[in-house]
């Protein structure tokens, strides 16, 4: 599983004798029980709970005491929100995997699902990621938002709304947006498959191109309109082009194709001078790495130049649908939060990183930490 060499890497250990030397910071914490399952919390201030969880008897208190049923005590240093987040998420996968999901609050967010495996494809908002073929565009802030931007961007098309599983046949009812010319009717059989199926691609391109596709295309049409000296056909474009715009305007931060969704969360660690790079490949996390702030060693080497090596290691993880579906709703808590720190920086490709923008990122987030 992604993340075990960090977990591993960044665990420590210490005995019940000597809870005074434990930092009284942010950490998510193990209690090994002498028998069943572990007491697994975080904090914000690690020596200050391990103490009252295992504070001497004597005194009739409604608090938890574990002193008497401690073997040992694993804690993990965090840096962020995020960290914590991560950290907690992992150990519970791995200690309680029955119930990890509500240990960690982990609610899956919303998005707008394109079913291209059904022969008249058609949109629909869920919270499962599935293994068949199809259009995923999220994650969204909440449900109400993915069916806002879902009602918006069929404006667009005349891509069916129905739910039904079509039979086409000359005697179907039809519905409003057939009439309103807004659906191309595959119900009645007015188009084929093949017709409708190419339809169902533009949708598909306007999905993964984050609307990029239809926005540029009906820019150069009024473009052309427009050289043309025809100025009712580039009004008429000009006119669609503010519509996808608006259209778009209903799309969250991080919504976009989750086949394209890669960046990386830069945020404090809890070390001082370290940086942690969380990348984000394809909507999975990989490995965080910590980033030095001042180069080791007497060579002078740049940030930029230190963040490209670094940069070559960051690849695609191999993660199961379940997993994909659960570190797209980490990324999504940590970012539409309230409480989130540190920053997110997008890009389309993991080969090719904003690496200004990175460094940039990088040097507020240490000045924040100071």
């Amino acid at each position: 599983m992604t993340g075990t060499a960090y977990i591993d890497g960044a665990r420590r250990e210490c005995s019940l004798d000597a809870i005074d030397a434990a930092p009284d910071a942010p950490a998510v914490f193990l209690l090994h029980a002498k028998e069943g399952a572990p007491y697994l919390a975080r904090t914000a201030l690690l020596r200050r709970r391990l103490k009252r969880l295992t504070r001497e008897g004597g005194r009739t208190s409604r608090l938890l005491n574990l002193r008497g049923m401690v073997r040992r005590i694993e804690y993990w240093l965090c840096g962020s929100r995020l960290e914590s987040t991560w950290v907690l998420y992992f150990l519970a996968r791995r200690y309680f995997p029955q119930q990890y999901l509500k240990i960690v609050k982990l609610r899956a967010p919303a998005y707008v699902k394109l079913t291209l495996s059904n022969a008249f494809p058609r949109t629909l908002v869920t919270t499962r990621l599935t293994g068949g073929a199809g259009v995923y565009f999220g994650p969204f802030r909440t449900r109400q938002n993915a069916e806002q931007f879902n009602a918006q961007a069929l404006d667009l098309f005349q891509v069916r709304r129905c739910q039904e599983n079509l039979t086409p046949r000359p005697d179907h009812p039809g519905c409003m947006y057939g009439e309103m010319a807004m659906c191309l009717r595959p119900c009645q059989g007015a188009v084929g498959i093949e017709e409708y199926a190419a339809e169902a691609s533009r949708l598909a391109r306007f999905l993964s191109t984050g609307g990029a596709s239809l926005l540029e295309t009906t820019a150069a049409a009024r473009d052309r309109f427009s050289e043309e000296l025809d100025f009712e056909a580039a009004a008429r474009e000009h006119r669609r082009y503010e519509r996808i715009r608006q259209a778009l305007s209903f799309k969250d931060e991080l919504a976009s194709d989750i086949d394209r969704l890669n960046g990386v969360a830069v945020t404090a660690a809890a070390s001082p001078g370290e940086i942690l790079l969380w990348p984000v490949a394809a909507g999975a996390w990989g490995e965080p790495t910590r980033f030095l702030l001042s180069a080791s060693g007497s060579e002078i080497v740049s940030m930029d130049r230190r963040l490209r090596e670094i940069a070559t290691e960051w690849r695609s993880s191999r993660v199961s649908f379940t997993e994909r579906q659960e570190h797209l709703a980490i990324l999504a808590k940590w970012y539409y939060s309230s409480w989130r720190d540190g920053e997110w920086i997008s890009f389309d490709c993991m080969d090719q990183p904003p690496y200004r923008r990175l460094v940039n990122a990088i040097s507020r987030v240490a000045r924040q930490s100071l």
